[in-house]
């Protein structure tokens, strides 16, 4: 799909995230996690963006940050509203406005038994946006719970039950059909199958692309099982400690990278065949502070292609052609290998 100004319906530019590091009796400020610093990405009306990288990497704080769940630092989130009939930028709006574009972007939690009061039965749980936005109330409400638990694969009669009274891959449906409730253009998945058992991993990859096609949304899939993510998105990006450095769509991704971290991360997912013989790259060091991120490219101190400009320079995030970015001083002279993923 070519991408115009006219179908991006999300554009995030340059967006900071930087949460203070405080010590001493009196709490002064003396340092900083650089948790997501200057993110670049874009997302097509009705297309899902993977978000990938190792565990705390920034994959969720950015999503969360896009959302104005957590306040940003610095940068602009571009979202083209229907209710307010223009493009905004949702680090700007008011308090008033901000209550609105909630109605147009939501999110899936991870963890489908903390994300859900044990105190609301489903029906409560389900219709509370509803009431809070002041959509529906009373009979129509409870009608239109009912329509979304039935397009999430469950019954209307679940409505009087608690969330303890069922499994994981059905607390994750009622977590979906809440997200669901105020007809969102955006949803943000963070990591919503990471929790399941894998048969039901697949059960809700597939009710979510149902959903997608039914309702006309748009995903920011946040997950680090890159397995899931080629089976989900339609473009992955790829983070490294707060930065993006590779976007590109998914098959071209997975077969030609242009970043060595890329890589990495395509060669250690696990294949279902015998007779595939994996060749890892193992990477080298851990992964370093936040707090005090490398000079120049933040993964030179781990790259074995890493060269004096590495430690230097910050490579900028260039598109290499076909909406293939990548933020590598030596992306096109690297002979990078593709994966065989299921």
């Amino acid at each position: 799909m070519t991408t115009t100004q006219d179908n991006v319906l999300l554009r995030v530019k340059g967006l900071v995230k930087y949460f203070p590091v405080k010590k001493g009796v009196l709490r002064r400020t003396v340092g900083w996690v650089k948790a997501v610093d200057h993110v670049d990405l874009f997302i097509p009306q009705g297309e899902t963006l993977g978000l990938v990288g190792e565990s705390g990497c920034g994959k969720t704080t950015c999503s969360r940050t896009i959302l104005r769940l957590i306040e940003p630092t610095a940068g602009e989130v571009w979202f083209r509203s229907k209710i307010l009939k223009q493009t905004v930028n949702v680090v700007k709006v008011n308090r008033r406005q901000m209550k609105l574009l909630r109605r147009e972007m939501q999110i899936i939690f991870q963890d489908p038994y903390s994300s859900l009061n044990p105190r609301m039965t489903v029906g409560s749980i389900v219709g509370e946006p509803l009431i809070v936005h002041r959509v529906a109330r009373g009979q129509e409400m409870r009608k239109r719970v009912a329509s979304l638990l039935e397009a999430v694969g469950l019954k209307p009669e679940h409505m009087r039950r608690y969330p303890h009274e069922f499994s994981g891959g059905q607390r994750q449906r009622i977590g979906i059909a809440r997200a669901l409730a105020l007809e969102p253009q955006l949803v943000v998945c963070d990591e919503p199958v990471s929790a399941l058992d894998v048969s039901i991993q697949a059960q809700v990859l597939n009710l979510l692309e149902d959903l997608q096609k039914n309702f006309g949304l748009t995903y920011l899939f946040v997950a680090h099982d890159l397995s899931v993510v080629k089976h989900i998105s339609d473009r992955v990006a790829v983070m490294y400690l707060g930065v993006i450095v590779e976007l590109a769509e998914t098959e071209t991704l997975f077969t030609h990278p242009l970043h060595p971290y890329t890589e990495a991360l395509l060669s250690a997912v696990p294949v279902p065949d015998p007779d595939y013989q994996a060749d890892r790259i193992l990477l080298q060091g851990d992964v370093p502070s936040p707090v005090n991120p490398p000079k120049g490219c933040r993964f030179h101190p781990r790259c074995s292609y890493a060269k004096e400009i590495c430690s230097q320079e910050i490579p900028a995030l260039v598109d290499y052609g076909g909406e293939h970015y990548a933020a590598c001083h030596f992306a096109t002279s690297l002979s990078l290998r593709g994966v065989k993923v299921a």
